[in-house]
């Protein structure tokens, strides 16, 4: 099965894409059905007007950038938006490539990635024109336009330019990672691979024409860009697009009658804020196929709040270097009756499990996740020394163990970084957070290993309290009770966040370096 599986992926990997562009086929068939819409202004266009200013941008871009240059990077600081994405699908039909920042990191921290990539152009929104400001000029200096108003004005008077044939491994967009090792590396995502990828959830989280979408997860980010709005345009459903998260008016919007949202993304973070809200009222959903949920580990006591409240929480595994890669089936009774699972392997690509000796995991055994497929990445943008090591013999190496069960269905225990040796015993954080997360005191948790002379590593628990009340004893009686003593961590300390990325992931790295610094007591 594996071998007729690997002649089934490398027959897709050599397909070459005449209609990779996701507007041309719905521009030919459904001009006038809705492509867009924000939520913040209410603009709207069809798949014809969308598709003609993707064709305007691409028609100025290749006026403006220098000629003979191979990819040519063009950078966007900004909020989801439309121009967002008619900046990235009009990149896409010249050829270039779209690199959407992370507008909430530092200068310092954009600079480096600025340097990294070398565009040819930045296109930043008003709000952030200061920090852009602060991250010095290009290298090399080249063209800034500001403001979503000033870059759609630009488009007006442009030439539109049709989308020829571009070699499907051509790069389209570049995305940094989320820097949970505080190293951001750009993932070079190829047209070959969003189109895959953009099947892929296509596929798993059921999407079509009929799907109505809101995207209030940014678009510097894979679940963002393409899980969603790729996804959703390429199946000529409605994008609906939020510029933020606020609970409130994404509730508001979830139960808007004329919108019909059927599918939204989430991460567990916002989910939790979503059930809290006041404003909570799961009848007001019934349009909604599912909260479909990624980026970090998804509790089962919340999995479980929802299914009480009619909503199915879906969960799934993906990451910039390969988007979808895991995903449960659209069925609250498996989601129910195996709440801690991330689901099956996206159709479109091959997994394995691997042992720490070489050799593939049996069911119930833990070993690192291995991928192979045309949604999988080429590698990472001027590091060829990172994406060598990323690869072994054309699978790519996650870092994340999994766990098979007999039913084929898979689970994430934890990050191998994150993975610690107490008294020769392997320890998964992911495991210990999911029993301090459900002391009703705790309002988020993080949990590393740290040395320890007497078993090699211990653990550290980073808890936010939700009341300043909150006793470190208890939550260390709460885990002796639920916990065998190996996994128990040796500390507590308190904290008003966890340092998390935007897509949810716990900042471990600073976690670890706080604690070095501070070298913390045993509470």
């Amino acid at each position: 099965m594996q071998q007729v599986s690997q002649h089934i992926g490398e027959a897709i990997g050599a397909v070459g894409l005449e209609t990779d562009d996701p507007l041309v086929f719905r521009a030919k068939v459904s001009p006038n059905r809705p492509a867009v819409i924000e939520v913040a202004t209410g603009r709207h266009l069809s798949y014809g007007e969308l598709n003609e200013l993707a064709s305007r941008c691409a028609g100025w871009l290749a006026k403006v950038l220098p000629g003979g240059e191979d990819h040519p990077r063009i950078a966007y600081l900004g909020r989801n938006s439309i121009a967002e994405i008619i900046a990235c699908l009009g990149c896409q039909r010249l050829g270039a490539v779209f690199v959407p920042l992370n507008w909430r990191l530092s200068a310092t921290e954009l600079q480096q990635i600025l340097a990294d990539c070398r565009p040819h152009m930045l296109i930043v929104d008003r709000e952030f024109s200061e920090i852009a400001g602060e991250t010095g000029p290009l290298l090399p200096p080249k063209l800034v336009v500001e403001g979503e108003a000033g870059f759609l004005a630009r488009l007006q008077g442009a030439r539109p330019r049709a989308g020829g044939r571009i070699a499907a491994d051509t790069p389209c967009i570049i995305l940094y990672t989320s820097g949970t090792t505080g190293t951001p590396k750009g993932v070079i995502i190829t047209r070959r691979n969003a189109f895959f990828s953009a099947i892929n959830f296509a596929l798993v989280g059921e999407v079509t024409s009929q799907s109505v979408t809101l995207c209030d997860l940014p678009f510097f980010h894979t679940i963002g860009i393409i899980a969603i709005a790729r996804t959703t345009l390429l199946m000529g459903g409605r994008l609906v697009i939020s510029d933020r998260f606020q609970p409130e008016r994404t509730l508001s919007v979830l139960g808007d009658t004329a919108l019909g949202i059927t599918h939204y993304f989430a991460i567990p973070q916002m989910a939790s804020a979503l059930r809290a809200s006041p404003h909570w009222n799961p009848a007001a959903l019934k349009a909604l196929k599912a909260i479909f949920i990624g980026g970090a580990p998804l509790s089962p006591a919340l999995i479980e709040s929802f299914l009480e409240d009619g909503v199915a929480l879906v969960n799934g595994y993906g990451m910039s270097e390969a988007g979808t890669v895991l995903h449960m089936p659209l069925d609250k009774d498996m989601i129910s009756a195996h709440p801690g699972s991330v689901g099956f392997a996206a159709p479109l690509t091959e997994i394995r499990l691997m042992a720490s000796d070489g050799t593939d995991a049996a069911d119930g055994d833990v070993g690192e996740i291995w991928l192979r497929g045309p949604a999988v990445t080429p590698g990472y943008w001027n590091k060829p020394k990172e994406t060598e090591s990323a690869f072994v013999d054309g699978w790519y190496r996650t870092g994340d163990l999994g766990r098979r069960d007999e039913t084929g269905l898979l689970y994430i225990p934890d990050r191998l970084k994150d993975m610690y040796i107490s008294g020769g015993e392997n320890v998964f954080p992911a495991e210990v957070e999911a029993v301090i997360a459900t002391h009703p005191s705790v309002r988020d948790v993080a949990v590393i290993g740290i040395p320890d002379p007497r078993w090699g590593e211990s653990g550290v628990a980073f808890v936010v309290p939700a009341s300043p009340e909150t006793l470190a004893e208890d939550i260390l009686s709460h885990c002796a009770s639920r916990l065998a003593p190996f996994k128990r961590p040796l500390c507590v300390i308190f904290l008003e966040a966890i340092p998390r990325t935007a897509s949810g992931k716990a900042q471990k790295h600073i976690l670890r370096q706080s604690h070095n610094d501070t070298d913390p007591k045993p509470l």
